[in-house]
Protein backbone atom coordinates (compact mmCIF):
# COMPACT_ATOMS: atom_id res chain seq x y z
CA UNK A 1 0.00 0.00 0.00
CA UNK A 2 3.20 2.44 -0.06
CA UNK A 3 2.19 5.80 -1.93
CA UNK A 4 -1.79 5.23 -1.43
CA UNK A 5 -3.45 7.75 0.74
CA UNK A 6 -4.36 6.41 4.53
CA UNK A 7 -7.91 6.13 4.98
CA UNK A 8 -9.45 7.93 8.14
CA UNK A 9 -13.31 7.31 8.89
CA UNK A 10 -14.32 9.22 12.08
CA UNK A 11 -17.58 8.28 13.15
CA UNK A 12 -19.73 11.14 15.45
CA UNK A 13 -22.18 8.88 16.97
CA UNK A 14 -25.56 9.58 17.04
CA UNK A 15 -24.15 12.66 14.57
CA UNK A 16 -28.31 12.81 12.79
CA UNK A 17 -30.92 14.58 14.48
CA UNK A 18 -34.20 15.68 14.28
CA UNK A 19 -35.80 19.77 13.97
CA UNK A 20 -35.46 20.89 17.64
CA UNK A 21 -37.82 23.56 18.97
CA UNK A 22 -35.38 24.52 21.62
CA UNK A 23 -33.05 25.40 18.24
CA UNK A 24 -35.88 27.09 16.17
CA UNK A 25 -36.96 24.30 14.21
CA UNK A 26 -33.47 23.78 13.23
CA UNK A 27 -31.08 20.40 14.50
CA UNK A 28 -28.20 20.71 16.26
CA UNK A 29 -25.59 20.40 12.79
CA UNK A 30 -28.08 22.97 11.32
CA UNK A 31 -27.14 25.20 13.82
CA UNK A 32 -23.98 25.02 15.14
CA UNK A 33 -20.96 26.95 13.80
CA UNK A 34 -18.96 24.86 11.78
CA UNK A 35 -16.31 26.79 9.12
CA UNK A 36 -13.93 23.27 8.69
CA UNK A 37 -16.32 20.89 8.30
CA UNK A 38 -18.74 23.12 6.20
CA UNK A 39 -15.66 24.38 4.03
CA UNK A 40 -14.66 20.53 3.73
CA UNK A 41 -18.28 19.36 2.42
CA UNK A 42 -17.79 21.67 -0.22
CA UNK A 43 -15.25 19.73 -1.49
CA UNK A 44 -16.24 16.66 -0.96
CA UNK A 45 -18.58 14.11 -1.88
CA UNK A 46 -21.35 14.50 0.03
CA UNK A 47 -24.63 12.68 0.55
CA UNK A 48 -26.96 10.69 2.66
CA UNK A 49 -25.98 6.93 4.91
CA UNK A 50 -28.35 4.30 5.47
CA UNK A 51 -26.13 2.50 8.80
CA UNK A 52 -27.67 -0.59 7.99
CA UNK A 53 -31.06 -0.73 5.77
CA UNK A 54 -33.34 2.02 5.22
CA UNK A 55 -35.69 3.16 8.31
CA UNK A 56 -33.75 0.19 10.57
CA UNK A 57 -33.11 1.67 13.83
CA UNK A 58 -29.73 0.62 14.94
CA UNK A 59 -27.55 0.42 17.77
CA UNK A 60 -23.76 1.32 17.54
CA UNK A 61 -22.81 -2.10 17.71
CA UNK A 62 -24.63 -3.25 15.35
CA UNK A 63 -24.09 0.19 12.69
CA UNK A 64 -20.49 -0.37 13.56
CA UNK A 65 -19.95 -3.89 12.28
CA UNK A 66 -22.04 -2.72 8.84
CA UNK A 67 -19.90 0.40 8.15
CA UNK A 68 -16.74 -1.89 8.57
CA UNK A 69 -18.25 -4.20 6.46
CA UNK A 70 -19.65 -6.92 8.37
CA UNK A 71 -22.72 -7.85 8.06
CA UNK A 72 -25.19 -7.51 11.38
CA UNK A 73 -27.27 -10.63 10.22
CA UNK A 74 -24.77 -12.97 9.43
CA UNK A 75 -22.21 -11.60 12.86
CA UNK A 76 -24.42 -9.77 15.37
CA UNK A 77 -25.39 -12.25 18.64
CA UNK A 78 -25.47 -9.16 21.34
CA UNK A 79 -23.82 -6.47 22.72
CA UNK A 80 -22.44 -8.14 25.58
CA UNK A 81 -19.14 -9.62 23.93
CA UNK A 82 -17.84 -6.53 22.72
CA UNK A 83 -18.41 -4.29 25.69
CA UNK A 84 -16.37 -7.09 27.71
CA UNK A 85 -13.55 -7.10 25.09
CA UNK A 86 -13.24 -3.51 25.16
CA UNK A 87 -13.17 -3.20 29.12
CA UNK A 88 -10.10 -5.49 29.03
CA UNK A 89 -11.79 -8.86 29.14
CA UNK A 90 -10.56 -12.02 27.51
CA UNK A 91 -13.24 -13.25 25.88
CA UNK A 92 -12.91 -16.93 23.88
CA UNK A 93 -15.09 -19.07 21.91
CA UNK A 94 -18.12 -20.53 24.18
CA UNK A 95 -18.15 -17.39 26.49
CA UNK A 96 -21.26 -15.52 27.32
CA UNK A 97 -21.48 -11.78 27.82
CA UNK A 98 -23.79 -8.83 28.77
CA UNK A 99 -23.52 -5.44 28.96
CA UNK A 100 -24.38 -4.73 32.37
CA UNK A 101 -25.46 -1.31 34.29
CA UNK A 102 -24.71 -0.28 38.54
CA UNK A 103 -27.81 0.91 39.11
CA UNK A 104 -30.04 1.62 42.35
CA UNK A 105 -33.03 -0.64 43.73
CA UNK A 106 -35.39 -0.24 46.41
CA UNK A 107 -36.97 -3.63 47.11
CA UNK A 108 -37.58 -5.21 43.83
CA UNK A 109 -38.29 -2.24 42.38
CA UNK A 110 -35.79 0.05 39.83
CA UNK A 111 -35.30 3.39 41.51
CA UNK A 112 -32.55 4.77 39.20
CA UNK A 113 -31.13 2.58 36.12
CA UNK A 114 -27.54 4.72 36.23
CA UNK A 115 -27.08 4.49 39.95
CA UNK A 116 -27.44 8.38 39.80
CA UNK A 117 -25.07 8.55 36.98
CA UNK A 118 -22.29 7.38 39.58
CA UNK A 119 -18.72 9.33 38.75
CA UNK A 120 -16.59 7.10 41.52
CA UNK A 121 -15.29 3.96 40.09
CA UNK A 122 -17.37 0.62 40.55
CA UNK A 123 -14.02 -1.47 40.38
CA UNK A 124 -14.22 -3.01 44.01
CA UNK A 125 -17.91 -3.88 43.20
CA UNK A 126 -16.92 -5.49 39.99
CA UNK A 127 -14.37 -7.53 42.08
CA UNK A 128 -16.18 -8.52 44.85
CA UNK A 129 -19.16 -9.87 42.78
CA UNK A 130 -16.60 -11.49 40.28
CA UNK A 131 -16.91 -15.38 41.94
CA UNK A 132 -17.68 -19.05 40.28
CA UNK A 133 -21.12 -20.27 40.34
CA UNK A 134 -20.99 -24.51 39.87
CA UNK A 135 -18.34 -25.22 36.96
CA UNK A 136 -19.25 -21.10 35.80
CA UNK A 137 -16.58 -18.71 36.27
CA UNK A 138 -18.59 -15.15 36.69
CA UNK A 139 -16.66 -11.87 35.72
CA UNK A 140 -17.40 -8.38 36.12
CA UNK A 141 -15.76 -5.37 34.51
CA UNK A 142 -15.85 -1.88 35.81
CA UNK A 143 -16.97 0.61 32.46
CA UNK A 144 -16.99 4.57 32.27
CA UNK A 145 -19.78 6.11 35.32
CA UNK A 146 -22.47 3.53 35.82
CA UNK A 147 -21.15 0.73 32.65
CA UNK A 148 -19.89 -2.47 33.66
CA UNK A 149 -19.58 -5.93 31.54
CA UNK A 150 -20.23 -9.74 32.83
CA UNK A 151 -19.06 -12.68 31.46
CA UNK A 152 -19.59 -15.75 31.72
CA UNK A 153 -17.07 -18.84 31.05
CA UNK A 154 -17.72 -22.66 31.08
CA UNK A 155 -19.20 -25.58 29.60
CA UNK A 156 -22.38 -25.68 27.98
CA UNK A 157 -23.63 -22.04 28.43
CA UNK A 158 -25.92 -20.04 25.72
CA UNK A 159 -26.79 -16.45 25.19
CA UNK A 160 -30.67 -17.55 24.81
CA UNK A 161 -31.50 -15.06 27.73
CA UNK A 162 -33.80 -12.50 29.04
CA UNK A 163 -32.74 -8.98 29.87
CA UNK A 164 -32.90 -8.18 33.87
CA UNK A 165 -32.79 -4.69 33.02
CA UNK A 166 -36.44 -3.46 32.86
CA UNK A 167 -34.92 -0.62 30.59
CA UNK A 168 -37.39 1.94 32.70
CA UNK A 169 -37.60 3.30 36.42
CA UNK A 170 -40.35 2.44 38.97
CA UNK A 171 -40.68 -1.21 37.39
CA UNK A 172 -39.35 -5.11 38.89
CA UNK A 173 -36.17 -6.06 37.82
CA UNK A 174 -36.33 -8.82 35.81
CA UNK A 175 -34.98 -12.58 36.76
CA UNK A 176 -32.60 -13.86 34.16
CA UNK A 177 -35.18 -16.43 32.05
CA UNK A 178 -33.99 -18.39 29.04
CA UNK A 179 -35.63 -17.52 25.90
CA UNK A 180 -34.54 -21.37 24.08
CA UNK A 181 -34.12 -24.68 26.18
CA UNK A 182 -30.12 -24.18 25.59
CA UNK A 183 -30.44 -21.35 27.94
CA UNK A 184 -31.73 -23.35 31.11
CA UNK A 185 -28.22 -24.05 32.57
CA UNK A 186 -27.23 -20.28 31.74
CA UNK A 187 -29.98 -19.25 33.72
CA UNK A 188 -29.92 -20.94 37.01
CA UNK A 189 -26.25 -20.40 36.99
CA UNK A 190 -27.53 -16.51 36.74
CA UNK A 191 -30.26 -16.78 39.18
CA UNK A 192 -27.91 -18.24 41.64
CA UNK A 193 -25.50 -15.79 41.18
CA UNK A 194 -27.63 -12.61 41.23
CA UNK A 195 -28.83 -13.86 44.71
CA UNK A 196 -24.99 -13.99 46.02
CA UNK A 197 -24.38 -10.54 44.22
CA UNK A 198 -27.33 -8.53 45.40
CA UNK A 199 -26.01 -9.62 49.45
CA UNK A 200 -22.73 -8.60 48.72
CA UNK A 201 -23.51 -4.92 47.08
CA UNK A 202 -26.06 -4.02 49.96
CA UNK A 203 -24.09 -4.73 52.14
CA UNK A 204 -20.89 -3.34 50.81
CA UNK A 205 -18.36 -0.54 52.25
CA UNK A 206 -18.35 1.18 48.52
CA UNK A 207 -21.98 1.97 48.74
CA UNK A 208 -22.51 2.42 52.67
CA UNK A 209 -19.93 5.65 51.67
CA UNK A 210 -22.31 6.78 48.76
CA UNK A 211 -25.50 6.59 51.32
CA UNK A 212 -23.54 8.49 53.94
CA UNK A 213 -22.97 11.23 51.67
CA UNK A 214 -25.91 11.32 50.47
CA UNK A 215 -26.34 9.25 47.44
CA UNK A 216 -27.85 6.87 45.21
CA UNK A 217 -26.36 3.00 46.02
CA UNK A 218 -25.28 0.91 42.92
CA UNK A 219 -26.78 -1.73 44.77
CA UNK A 220 -28.13 -3.73 41.77
CA UNK A 221 -26.20 -4.82 38.56
CA UNK A 222 -28.92 -5.32 35.24
CA UNK A 223 -28.05 -6.94 32.61
CA UNK A 224 -29.00 -6.84 28.99
CA UNK A 225 -27.47 -7.87 25.39
CA UNK A 226 -26.64 -11.37 25.67
CA UNK A 227 -24.22 -12.69 23.18
CA UNK A 228 -21.51 -14.68 22.12
CA UNK A 229 -18.17 -13.65 20.56
CA UNK A 230 -18.47 -14.04 17.05
CA UNK A 231 -15.95 -15.00 14.95
CA UNK A 232 -14.89 -11.81 12.58
CA UNK A 233 -12.36 -11.98 10.40
CA UNK A 234 -9.22 -9.67 10.81
CA UNK A 235 -9.64 -6.38 9.39
CA UNK A 236 -6.49 -6.12 7.85
CA UNK A 237 -6.91 -9.04 6.23
CA UNK A 238 -10.26 -8.59 4.78
CA UNK A 239 -9.06 -5.52 3.67
CA UNK A 240 -4.91 -5.49 2.83
CA UNK A 241 -5.05 -2.60 5.78
CA UNK A 242 -2.95 -1.65 8.65
CA UNK A 243 -5.49 -0.92 10.96
CA UNK A 244 -5.23 1.71 14.28
CA UNK A 245 -8.11 2.76 16.79
CA UNK A 246 -8.57 5.98 18.57
CA UNK A 247 -12.24 5.35 20.64
CA UNK A 248 -12.87 5.77 23.95
CA UNK A 249 -16.21 4.08 24.76
CA UNK A 250 -15.77 0.29 25.76
CA UNK A 251 -18.16 -1.15 23.44
CA UNK A 252 -16.82 -0.40 19.96
CA UNK A 253 -13.17 -0.30 21.64
CA UNK A 254 -14.12 -3.84 21.96
CA UNK A 255 -15.09 -4.71 18.85
CA UNK A 256 -11.80 -2.81 17.12
CA UNK A 257 -9.85 -5.12 19.26
CA UNK A 258 -11.50 -8.07 18.40
CA UNK A 259 -11.05 -7.39 14.16
CA UNK A 260 -7.19 -6.69 14.89
CA UNK A 261 -6.75 -2.89 14.94
CA UNK A 262 -4.48 -1.40 17.23
CA UNK A 263 -4.87 1.23 19.47
CA UNK A 264 -3.66 4.43 19.34
CA UNK A 265 -3.07 6.05 22.59
CA UNK A 266 -4.79 9.76 23.57
CA UNK A 267 -4.81 11.22 27.05
CA UNK A 268 -8.17 12.77 28.24
CA UNK A 269 -10.26 10.27 26.12
CA UNK A 270 -13.87 10.02 28.18
CA UNK A 271 -16.38 9.03 26.60
CA UNK A 272 -18.20 11.65 26.90
CA UNK A 273 -18.96 15.25 26.57
CA UNK A 274 -15.91 16.53 28.34
CA UNK A 275 -13.55 13.93 25.97
CA UNK A 276 -10.27 15.39 24.49
CA UNK A 277 -11.47 16.40 20.78
CA UNK A 278 -8.37 18.08 20.00
CA UNK A 279 -6.16 15.53 20.97
CA UNK A 280 -8.39 12.54 19.08
CA UNK A 281 -7.91 14.24 15.65
CA UNK A 282 -4.13 15.58 16.37
CA UNK A 283 -3.67 11.27 16.63
CA UNK A 284 -5.00 11.25 13.10
CA UNK A 285 -2.71 13.84 12.23
CA UNK A 286 0.15 12.04 13.50
CA UNK A 287 -0.51 8.59 12.68
CA UNK A 288 -1.77 8.67 9.07
CA UNK A 289 2.11 7.60 7.97
CA UNK A 290 1.85 4.50 10.43
CA UNK A 291 -1.66 3.29 9.87
CA UNK A 292 -2.72 2.93 6.42
CA UNK A 293 -6.86 3.01 7.78
CA UNK A 294 -8.08 4.70 11.18
CA UNK A 295 -11.25 4.14 12.92
CA UNK A 296 -12.35 7.08 15.21
CA UNK A 297 -15.04 7.08 17.32
CA UNK A 298 -16.43 10.68 19.30
CA UNK A 299 -18.98 9.44 21.35
CA UNK A 300 -19.91 12.71 22.89
CA UNK A 301 -23.02 13.89 20.36
CA UNK A 302 -24.81 10.41 21.31
CA UNK A 303 -24.30 11.45 24.75
CA UNK A 304 -26.32 14.90 24.27
CA UNK A 305 -28.72 13.63 22.23
CA UNK A 306 -29.74 10.87 24.78
CA UNK A 307 -29.79 13.44 27.75
CA UNK A 308 -32.28 15.27 25.27
CA UNK A 309 -29.83 18.14 25.32
CA UNK A 310 -29.57 19.81 21.66
CA UNK A 311 -27.63 22.95 23.00
CA UNK A 312 -24.95 20.77 24.12
CA UNK A 313 -25.26 18.47 20.61
CA UNK A 314 -24.58 21.83 19.21
CA UNK A 315 -21.75 22.48 21.43
CA UNK A 316 -20.02 19.25 20.84
CA UNK A 317 -19.95 19.81 17.41
CA UNK A 318 -18.61 22.66 17.43
CA UNK A 319 -16.11 21.56 19.38
CA UNK A 320 -15.29 18.88 17.34
CA UNK A 321 -15.19 21.16 14.33
CA UNK A 322 -12.72 23.22 15.99
CA UNK A 323 -10.97 20.00 16.14
CA UNK A 324 -11.22 19.19 12.96
CA UNK A 325 -8.94 22.13 11.78
CA UNK A 326 -6.55 20.34 12.17
CA UNK A 327 -7.07 18.14 8.74
CA UNK A 328 -8.42 20.48 6.64
CA UNK A 329 -5.31 20.93 4.36
CA UNK A 330 -4.29 16.75 4.53
CA UNK A 331 -6.29 15.96 1.79
CA UNK A 332 -3.47 15.34 0.04
CA UNK A 333 -2.39 12.03 2.36
CA UNK A 334 -5.68 10.77 3.20
CA UNK A 335 -9.53 10.37 2.70
CA UNK A 336 -11.21 11.49 5.63
CA UNK A 337 -14.65 9.89 5.73
CA UNK A 338 -17.09 12.25 7.91
CA UNK A 339 -20.32 10.18 9.22
CA UNK A 340 -22.44 9.30 12.22
CA UNK A 341 -23.31 5.32 13.12
CA UNK A 342 -27.06 6.27 13.61
CA UNK A 343 -29.38 9.43 14.40
CA UNK A 344 -30.33 10.05 17.89
CA UNK A 345 -33.21 12.46 18.35
CA UNK A 346 -32.43 15.49 21.19
CA UNK A 347 -35.88 15.46 21.78
CA UNK A 348 -36.70 12.27 22.08
CA UNK A 349 -33.56 11.18 23.54
CA UNK A 350 -33.80 7.79 20.86
CA UNK A 351 -32.55 5.84 18.21
CA UNK A 352 -34.07 6.39 15.03
CA UNK A 353 -33.94 4.97 11.32
CA UNK A 354 -33.52 8.41 9.87
CA UNK A 355 -30.10 8.61 7.36
CA UNK A 356 -27.05 10.36 8.70
CA UNK A 357 -24.74 12.59 6.53
CA UNK A 358 -21.47 11.45 5.56
CA UNK A 359 -18.59 13.16 3.47
CA UNK A 360 -15.66 11.69 1.45
CA UNK A 361 -13.23 14.04 1.45
CA UNK A 362 -9.80 14.01 -0.39
CA UNK A 363 -7.66 15.72 -3.35
CA UNK A 364 -8.09 14.19 -7.22
CA UNK A 365 -11.84 12.51 -7.33
CA UNK A 366 -15.25 14.53 -8.76
CA UNK A 367 -16.39 16.35 -6.21
CA UNK A 368 -20.08 15.98 -5.28
CA UNK A 369 -20.31 18.81 -3.11
CA UNK A 370 -23.18 19.34 -0.52
CA UNK A 371 -23.33 23.35 1.05
CA UNK A 372 -22.53 22.12 4.19
CA UNK A 373 -22.31 19.26 6.59
CA UNK A 374 -26.17 19.24 7.65
CA UNK A 375 -28.87 16.83 7.40
CA UNK A 376 -30.52 18.86 4.81
CA UNK A 377 -27.34 19.93 2.77
CA UNK A 378 -26.50 16.84 2.16
CA UNK A 379 -29.99 15.20 1.59
CA UNK A 380 -29.78 17.58 -1.59
CA UNK A 381 -26.88 15.98 -3.17
CA UNK A 382 -28.75 12.78 -3.78
CA UNK A 383 -25.90 10.87 -3.34
CA UNK A 384 -26.89 7.93 -0.71
CA UNK A 385 -25.35 4.23 0.36
CA UNK A 386 -25.93 1.66 2.97
CA UNK A 387 -23.25 1.15 5.72
CA UNK A 388 -22.01 -1.98 3.81
CA UNK A 389 -21.07 0.02 1.22
CA UNK A 390 -18.80 2.37 2.88
CA UNK A 391 -15.61 0.53 3.09
CA UNK A 392 -15.98 -0.20 -0.52
CA UNK A 393 -16.61 3.12 -1.44
CA UNK A 394 -13.36 4.19 0.12
CA UNK A 395 -11.34 1.68 -1.44
CA UNK A 396 -12.19 2.71 -4.83
CA UNK A 397 -11.31 6.43 -4.16
CA UNK A 398 -8.02 5.70 -2.50
CA UNK A 399 -7.33 2.84 -5.33
CA UNK A 400 -7.51 -0.47 -3.33
CA UNK A 401 -10.22 -1.88 -4.83
CA UNK A 402 -10.62 -4.96 -6.71
CA UNK A 403 -11.76 -5.21 -10.20
CA UNK A 404 -15.70 -6.69 -10.31
CA UNK A 405 -15.69 -9.33 -13.27
CA UNK A 406 -13.51 -9.41 -16.52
Amino acid sequence: MIGKKSIVLIIMDGLGDRPSPILGGRTPMDSSYMPNMNRMARKSIGGLMHPFKKGIVCGSDTSHLSILGYDPEKYYTGRGPFEALGLGMKVEPGDVAFRANYATRDGNIIKDRRAGRIRDSTSSLSRDISFKVDDVQIEVASGVEHRAALLMKGSGLSDKIKDTDPHEVGKVYEQPEFTEEEGRKTSYILKNYMEKARKILENHSFNQNLLRNGHLPANELLLRGAGRAPMLENFGKKYGLNAGYIIGIPMIRGLAEMVGMEKIKVSGMTGSTDTNYRGKIEAVANNMGKYDFILVNIKATDVAAHDKNPVLKREVMEKIDEAMELLVELKDRALFILTGDHSTSSTSGEHTGDPVPILFYTSGINTLPAESFTERSCGKTGFTLRGLNVMDYALQLTERLEKYGA
